[in-house]
């Protein structure tokens, strides 16, 4: 086996520190609560021009 390549543990990257929004980066997410606030807002107005 090669091991040129291989990094030492004590070689290797530190993982990224990732912050508390990094969540509402994704796009995924980000959709769905949308989706949520829609359907909120939806419901809000329903409610008070309709009923």
């Amino acid at each position: 086996m090669n091991d040129e390549c291989a990094l030492a543990p004590d070689d290797a990257p530190a993982p990224e520190p990732r912050g508390c929004l990094f969540a509402l980066s994704q796009p995924p997410l980000m959709l769905f609560l949308a989706i949520i606030g829609l359907l909120l807002l939806l419901g809000a107005v329903h409610d008070l021009y309709i009923l």
